[in-house]
């Protein structure tokens, strides 16, 4: 994954994130699926975490080469550890930011899921993207847009201001930008983009139960949420209290979750 913030939020807990990412590994698959492969390209699989969608990537590349790329140490030796053997030898992983790829004219295609969000800065990622591709290459994408998660973000940003708190909380800013379908359109365009898609869906997530849900959202969607807070009793309390209020929603246990896709095409 690529993200805002100090060395210590960047990193993840890539072990639990490999194992509780099936909403984002889901998704991911059916973006792999609008992009069209011979086989011989070399892809981009930018954000590519612990690698579940490289590893599936990779099999779509007989005979080219899939390149995960992500800023999270912790995510690329998850990735390197996890990768099976058939197609290890097809697949390489640089840590790098999706804003500032340290390439030029070299991928075929890019592929990412999950990840722009974490990228405030739209404009600086799609130029960054567009000078990566060769003429004619394609980007195919999905990052969360719109009102993704509103429901539980709101939440947190109240709690955020309860006594037990808010000292913590003085310099807090959000690390996301969840942008609409027109602006993306637009920034894609300014970008030198063109053969633009662009769309926001719904994609509510339920989870099974409170221990589920729970580790789920301390270890992705609350990560940066309770990262300020001193000590593992209140982390602990911030996400109860965010559990009772979902445990009494009309689904109890549903993530609001919407997604923005985006296709482009750098021009030949």
């Amino acid at each position: 994954m690529t993200d805002r913030g100090t060395p210590s939020t960047r990193e993840w807990n890539a072990s639990v994130y490999h194992r509780v990412s099936d909403p984002q590994f889901t998704w991911g698959k059916a973006v792999l699926d609008r992009l069209t492969l011979h086989g011989n390209e070399t892809v981009f699989d930018v954000g590519c975490g612990t690698g579940r969608l490289t590893e599936v990537l990779a099999e779509r590349l007989p005979h080219g080469r899939a390149i995960g790329v992500d800023q999270s140490a912790n995510m690329l030796g998850t990735a390197r550890t996890a990768m099976r053997a058939s197609v290890r030898g097809r697949v390489a992983f640089v840590r790098a930011d999706a804003a500032a790829l340290p390439v030029t004219g070299r991928a075929d295609a890019i592929f990412s899921t999950a990840t722009f969000h974490w990228v405030r800065d739209h404009n600086r990622l799609f130029r960054s993207l567009f000078a990566a591709l060769t003429p004619g290459g394609r980007l195919v994408a999905q990052c969360g847009g719109g009102p993704n998660i509103k429901r539980h973000h709101d939440r947190a940003a109240a709690l955020m201001q309860q006594p037990p708190f808010a000292p913590f909380y003085r310099t807090w800013t959000d690390p996301w930008e969840y942008a609409d379908a027109d602006t993306t359109k637009a920034r894609l365009a300014a970008a030198g983009f063109a053969d633009i898609m662009t769309r926001v869906v719904p994609a509510p997530t339920v989870f099974p139960d409170r221990a589920s849900f729970v580790e789920f959202v301390t270890n992705v969607i609350f990560r940066q949420h309770i990262a300020p807070l001193p000590d593992e009793a209140r982390k602990r309390a911030f996400v109860d209290a965010l559990a009772d209020q979902s445990a009494a929603d009309p689904v109890p246990f549903e993530v609001d979750y919407w997604r923005l896709d985006f296709d482009a095409t750098r021009p030949r």
